[in-house]
């Protein structure tokens, strides 16, 4: 595939509409809330699906994109660029959007996609992503080198955006090889005990009032936890010790998402954390646009260790779409979903698309 440049993403803006800007994403993941909250800025909606257009979308008509493109593999998308291109389309990343896609597919896409595409390479490699969260100076689970150096509860990870499917704690090397998939690409992290905090931000190269960094501002939309399929249940049928005799064990899929408030006196260090990993990603890759999520577990100690960055809009932002206890106090109704609109507005009013478009 031939990789897509600045140039080709800068001329194609130059050609779009700017009255009839279309937002595009792929039916799936955080979807609704993207297309309500475009429409209520103002542009025009896109669903991109596999087969026909999905059913429930006319059970919620405020969230209902305009227009369907039907393909019969994500792959085709790329195919059809041209297509959405003479509708000045820009896209959305979402965590299903680029698993579907496949990163470096996506990062090659040859349309102006919202964020900075760049970050795909950081996030998407978990010894990469490393680098970058300790380069920022933030706390993070011990790395276990090797299957050989585990002598406590380890967290085993996939690479990619899997939504926990696949993961699980291994205690020891033989818990480890009874249940690794040799074929995939493994992490080892510490088991840190503590409350899992999946905090969201968005960041704004454009903006100049807020909680402002060396380039624009930072904001706190929300925060979630995930609900895990079967963790969050599985102690209901024992102890720890009755389920290992028994020969079960906990799985991690994510099935959906809890609203969570956190204690007012830790947001200072929940905005130097937001800080800190945005200032690394402007020296490392001329910066992470837009909406991400530090994925993060509180001790009782009260210190945060983050064991992984979502550099996009994430599922945890979806019982927000009328506004987080967070985002209400920036302005009323403001999911993540009509954040990125916002954003978009103001970069096409500006007249700089390209610098949050790439």
């Amino acid at each position: 595939m031939t990789e897509v440049t600045a140039d080709h993403i800068h001329k194609l803006i130059d050609e779009y509409d700017m009255d009839d800007i279309t937002i595009a994403t792929v039916c799936s993941h955080t979807s609704l809330q993207i297309f309500h909250g475009a429409k209520k800025e103002g542009f025009k909606t896109l669903g991109i699906c596999i087969g026909e257009p999905p059913r429930f979308y006319d059970a919620f008509p405020l969230a209902k994109p305009d227009s369907f493109m039907s393909v019969d593999s994500y792959e085709e998308i790329l195919e059809r660029t041209d297509e959405l291109a003479d509708k000045s389309t820009i896209l959305i990343p979402h965590g299903s959007f680029v698993e579907y896609l496949g990163a470096e597919n996506f990062a090659n896409i040859r349309l102006p996609t919202f964020g900075n595409r760049k970050v795909l390479g950081w996030e998407s490699d978990r010894q990469i992503e490393r680098k970058w969260l300790e380069g920022a100076g933030v706390p993070m689970p011990r790395k276990i080198k090797s299957p050989e150096e585990i002598n406590g509860p380890v967290m085993v990870k996939y690479q990619g955006a899997k939504g926990g499917k696949g993961y699980f704690i291994a205690k020891n090397i033989t818990e480890f090889n009874e249940s690794i998939d040799s074929k995939e690409v493994y992490d080892l992290q510490e088991f840190v005990l503590g409350t899992r905090y999946y905090l969201h931000y968005f960041y704004s190269p454009l903006s100049g009032d807020g909680y402002r960094l060396s380039q624009g501002t930072l904001e706190l939309t929300g925060m979630d936890r995930r609900v895990e399929s079967n963790a969050d249940e599985i102690f209901r049928l024992g102890s720890p010790t009755e389920l290992e005799e028994a020969g079960i064990q906990p799985t991690f899929v994510v099935t959906g998402n809890v609203p969570l408030v956190l204690r007012e006196s830790l947001l200072p260090k929940v905005f130097e954390m937001g800080e800190k990993v945005v200032e690394k990603s402007i020296e490392l890759f001329g910066g992470l646009i837009g909406s991400f999520c530090l994925e993060t577990v509180l001790t009782d100690e009260l210190e945060f260790k983050v064991f992984e960055i979502s550099a996009r809009i994430v599922a945890g932002t979806n019982p927000y779409i009328n506004g987080s206890p967070y985002s209400e106090l920036i302005q009323p109704d403001l999911s993540t979903g009509r954040r990125i609109a916002i954003e978009i507005k103001k970069a096409r009013d500006m007249g700089c698309l390209e610098k949050i478009l790439t």
